[in-house]
């Protein structure tokens, strides 16, 4: 888990952008490493040469573009350093000699070194403000300070470093000198570093940027050299380098070792269609119990994170985007984080949702939990539940790993659940992302944390109920199947979106979907079909820009699409019961409503149900107080049938 903080400042920050820490527990070679390595400290980072080229076209426009170049920079240049070791300085006579947790970096001399420092220093100079003249200078000299007092090339740097003896071994192998060195030297300390403040989000990243460089010296490095062996005194100092952990010891030595991966690549087989395809299930004819939903709760994250939240913690891999180009790639102003554990937001609300539907939990014969993120295995966050609700037995107490389409999935089974207990069941759907992003920029943009109860019941004997339609699905290729991954080894075990993996996986079942209700008849006006009966569309919240787009080829009608994205951010099983609880409150459901609710995701997985929504069922929302120093921003107005017309560009 990578939880976010919130500084003295009341602002959220997020730890994993900036620190450049790596999981080695999930590296087995030295070729999985270099290659994560190469996605997140040198894909975006300029090198020397890169930036010098830059200055003599004229490419740069202002300061800050200067500057956040020279801060990737120096990450590129530190990319094995500060993933795998702590630099401590050490008096030459006392660096051990023989043991294989010690080393010394071996460097080249950065010949060419004096140019290119010059020439940043005169652009810097040249160069306007662009947001903070004060901020900007400030950011520069922190950065240069570290440029300037480099010694070394960076681009040949080995990703493994030799032990004291294999240095002593090599002729003519330089390090680190420094001929004193004051081990109270100045760094920024972790609460420093969250507590960097600035009006402008860009410039608050860049501080923090240039304070984590800061501390990667923390000695005189102006009085640095680069020498062999042979001219290092025994009171000099040199930076010896100690692994930061275990897992990283470990690392190394399985490469040192030789030792091959520890799990055998596969070749994922080629997707075939299923003999015959599987029809939606239409509740009243093959349902003896017909549900009825009783109660619908909501909890929402008690934090709100926006745009420039996201900005204001930009990562060294991520590249350039301004909070108002966020909203147009996703369609999100905002989403809902939580300080709290999932399994706490997961009880509010199905407290709530009994509370508002009458019931009791002796009355409750099943509790389902949709969700993907649950740090809860044993016991379950559904048999947790039953047990914290006080509920000494159920028929079923059971999780349902279907993602974003865990509405879909948890009805269903909830339906199949009425037949057998014909009593109560309590689904839940709930998600906490926030602690699961680490420094993905694509997740960090789009996931949020919240959670929905729904009491499904049986509906009175000969009575209709509220479900109509339910179909699910799951499979594919196995590129739509991973097209979503948490834990993800390649991505330091964050979770990870692969967009036209997504976005194609969401074509591919939406077009399933209209085409079945297109064929279906509208039970209650034959001559109709039940796509023509649709009254509104709540889909999945994925991403509205994506949504809208495919909605508009599959010739939808924009006015009966409803959206909450840009206030709570994509909460994947939460999200079709969140939203339904919104388009309530928005009024877009002012009376009992025919609604068709499409969702799609993770694991390839997809479903939609058709239901009849009334408003009475809706739950007092439950509100979580945020910690103490913290003001949420004014929450953005949430989309109207015009704003979806205009999107559409009708």
């Amino acid at each position: 888990m990578k939880p976010f903080v919130v500084n003295n400042h009341g602002r959220l920050v997020f730890p994993e952008t900036f620190l450049g820490e790596l999981d080695f527990s999930v590296m087995d070679t030295l070729e999985q490493f270099t290659a994560v390595i190469g996605r997140d400290f040198e894909a975006k980072a300029p090198t020397g040469t890169d930036i010098l080229e830059r200055i003599e076209s004229g490419a740069y426009p202002g300061r800050f573009e200067l500057l956040r170049d020279l801060g990737q920079n120096l990450f590129w240049v530190n990319r094995y350093s500060m993933t795998m070791f702590d630099k401590r300085p050490t008096r030459w006579r006392d660096v051990p000699r023989s043991r294989d947790d010690v080393f010394l970096p071996v460097l080249t001399p950065w010949i060419d070194g004096e140019r290119k420092v010059a020439a940043v220093e005169r652009a810097y100079r040249e160069l306007p403000a662009t947001f903070d003249a004060a901020t900007e200078d400030a950011v520069f000299a922190r950065l240069f300070d570290v440029f300037r007092h480099r010694r070394h090339h960076a681009t040949e740097l080995p990703a493994v470093k030799p032990t004291v003896a294999e240095f002593l071994a090599t002729p003519d192998a330089c390090t680190f000198v420094v001929p004193s060195h004051d081990p109270d030297y100045p760094v920024f300390s972790l609460q420093d570093i969250v507590d960097a403040d600035d009006a402008v989000p860009e410039l608050e990243a860049l501080s923090r940027w240039a304070m984590v460089l800061h501390n990667q010296y923390p000695w005189d490095r102006e009085r640095t050299e680069l020498r062999p062996a042979s001219e290092i005194g025994d009171d000099d100092f040199v930076v010896a380098f100690h692994p930061r952990n275990r897992e990283v010891m470990a690392f190394l030595d399985r490469v040192r070792s030789g030792r091959g991966p520890l799990r055998p690549a596969r070749r994922p087989a080629q997707a075939h269609q299923p003999v015959r395809p599987y029809p939606p299930v239409w509740v009243r004819d093959a349902f003896r119990v017909q549900p009825r939903i009783e109660a619908l709760a909501v909890v929402r994250g008690e934090y709100v994170c926006d745009n420039a939240d996201v900005v204001r913690n930009a990562g060294f891999s991520w590249s350039p985007m301004s909070a108002e180009e966020i909203s147009t790639k996703t369609g999100i102003e905002q989403r809902r984080y939580t300080g709290r554990d999932i399994s706490d937001i997961a009880l509010e609300a199905a407290v709530a949702a009994l509370a508002h539907s009458g019931r009791t939990p002796d009355e409750i014969g099943a509790v389902l939990v949709a969700t993907c993120t649950s740090n809860r295995l044993i016991p379950s966050l559904s048999t947790w539940l039953s047990g914290e609700l006080g509920m000494l037995q159920t028929h079923c107490s059971a999780d349902i790993i279907a993602a974003c389409a865990g509405l879909p999935y948890g009805l269903a089974e909830a339906v199949r659940q009425l037949q057998e207990v014909d009593r109560p069941v309590l689904l839940v759907c709930v998600e906490k992302f926030s602690d699961k992003i680490g420094g993905v920029r694509t997740s960090r943009m789009i996931f949020g944390d919240g959670a929905a109860a729904l009491v499904v019941a049986p509906a009175p004997e000969g009575e209709r109920g509220d479900v109509e339609i339910v179909q699910t699905y799951a499979s594919g290729p196995a590129t739509q199947v991973n097209s979503i991954i948490w834990p993800n080894r390649d991505f330091d075990n964050d979770i990870t979106v692969y967009g036209p993996e997504v976005k194609a996986l969401v074509a591919r079942y939406l077009a399933q979907m209209l085409d079945e209700l297109g064929d279906l008849p509208d039970p209650d006006e034959p001559g109709r079909s039940l796509l023509e009966s649709i009254e509104l569309i709540v889909p999945h919240q994925a991403n509205k820009t994506m949504i809208l787009q495919l909605a508009a080829k599959a010739g939808l009608s924009a006015d009966q699409l409803y959206f909450n994205i840009e206030t709570m951010g994509n909460v994947s099983a939460a999200s079709i019961p969140i939203a339904l609880f919104d388009a309530v409150r928005d009024k877009a459901i002012t009376g009992p409503t025919r609604v068709f609710t499409p969702g799609f995701g993770a694991g390839a997985v997809g479903g939609y149900v058709v239901l009849t929504l009334d408003p009475s069922i809706m739950a007092p929302e439950v509100v979580l107080g945020a910690g103490a120093g913290y003001t949420a921003p004014a929450p953005v107005t949430p989309t109207s049938s015009d704003d979806v017309r205009a999107a559409f560009g009708s």
